[in-house]
C-alpha cells in the first residue's frame, strides 16, 4: 500500500481504530492499554518507545473524558484532587523505572488481578459497583492516599490495567459508585499523565506520530464512552467492565494471542 507521509493508510487506521477502542474501554472500565501497546509494537515500535507513545493518547482522551464528566455533573472535583496529588508522586517513581521495561510478568500479576476483580464485582456489587454513601460523604483517610501512591507508581511504570486498581480504590476506599468512580478515574490518570509523558520524552520514547493519530480515535471513544456511562447508568459499566476482564485475562494467561491477532491485521 502506497505511503502517506511515511505511514501506510492501513497503519493510520488501525491506528485510529484502535485508539476508539481504547478511549471507550479505559473510560468505562480499563486495561484498554493492551490494544494500543499491542499495536504500536506490532507497527514496529520497542516496547519502552510503545509505553511512552502511549501516554500521548492517554493525556488527550482523558482530558476529553474529565471535560464530558464535568458537563454531566458526575465529577467530585474536590475527592478527585485530594486522589491525584499521591498518584502524581508515585507515577514520576513508576515512570522513571519506566525507561527498561519488561511486559511479561506484568501482565500476569494484571491478569490476576483483573479476575479477582471480576470475583468482587459478580458476587459483591454492593461494596464494589454501587457504592456506599456512609464513606463517600467522610473525608478521605491516610490509608487510601498510600494506596493510591502505590497505584499511581503502577500507572506511571505501564499504565496498563491501571483503571481497575482505581476504580478499585475509589470505590472501595472512597465509596462511589461505578460511574462516579469513572469520572474520578479518568481525572486521576489526567492529573499524573503529563508528568509521565514528560519523563518519557526526557528518554526520548515517544513517537508524536503515531501517538497524535492514536489520539484521534481516542478522543471519539472517550466521548462516547463517558456519555454512555452516565446516561446506561451503574449496571451498564459493571457488564463492560466485565467483558473487558474476561477478554483481556484471556490473552494475559495464553488463551489467545492478541498480538498475533493485531499483527495479521496489520500485515
Amino acid at each position: 500500500m502506497t505511503p502517506i507521509n511515511n505511514f501506510t493508510l492501513i497503519e493510520i487506521i488501525t491506528l485510529i481504530v484502535a485508539g476508539l477502542l481504547v478511549g471507550f474501554i479505559n473510560t468505562l472500565a480499563g486495561g484498554g492499554s493492551i490494544i494500543s501497546l499491542s499495536v504500536l509494537m506490532m507497527l514496529g515500535l520497542p516496547a519502552p518507545i510503545a509505553n511512552g507513545t502511549n501516554r500521548v493518547a492517554i493525556t488527550i482522551q482523558t482530558l476529553t473524558a474529565t471535560t464530558s464528566f464535568r458537563q454531566q455533573k458526575v465529577l467530585e472535583t474536590r475527592k478527585a484532587i485530594y486522589l491525584s496529588i499521591p498518584a502524581i508522586f508515585g507515577s514520576l517513581i513508576g515512570a522513571w523505572f519506566a525507561v527498561d521495561i519488561s511486559e511479561d510478568i506484568f501482565e500476569k500479576a494484571i491478569g490476576v488481578v483483573m479476575l479477582i476483580m471480576l470475583i468482587f464485582i459478580l458476587y459483591k456489587p454492593q461494596k464494589f459497583i454501587y457504592g456506599r454513601a456512609s464513606i463517600s460523604d467522610k473525608p478521605l483517610n491516610w490509608k487510601t492516599y498510600i494506596i493510591f501512591f502505590f497505584i499511581g507508581i503502577y500507572g506511571g511504570f505501564l499504565h496498563m490495567g491501571v483503571g481497575y486498581f482505581l476504580l478499585a480504590g475509589i470505590v472501595g476506599c472512597a465509596g462511589f459508585d461505578l460511574v462516579k468512580a469513572n469520572a474520578i478515574k479518568v481525572f486521576v490518570v489526567l492529573a499524573y499523565a503529563p508528568f509521565t509523558l514528560l519523563v518519557f520524552l526526557w528518554y526520548n520514547q515517544v513517537n508524536w506520530k503515531y501517538g497524535l493519530i492514536l489520539a484521534i480515535g481516542s478522543v471519539i471513544g472517550a466521548l462516547i464512552a463517558s456519555r454512555l456511562a452516565v446516561k446506561r447508568g451503574v449496571d451498564f459499566v459493571k457488564w463492560v467492565i466485565v467483558v473487558v476482564i474476561l477478554v483481556t485475562s484471556g490473552d494475559m494467561f495464553g488463551l489467545y494471542d492478541f498480538k498475533s491477532l493485531i499483527s495479521g491485521f496489520v500485515n
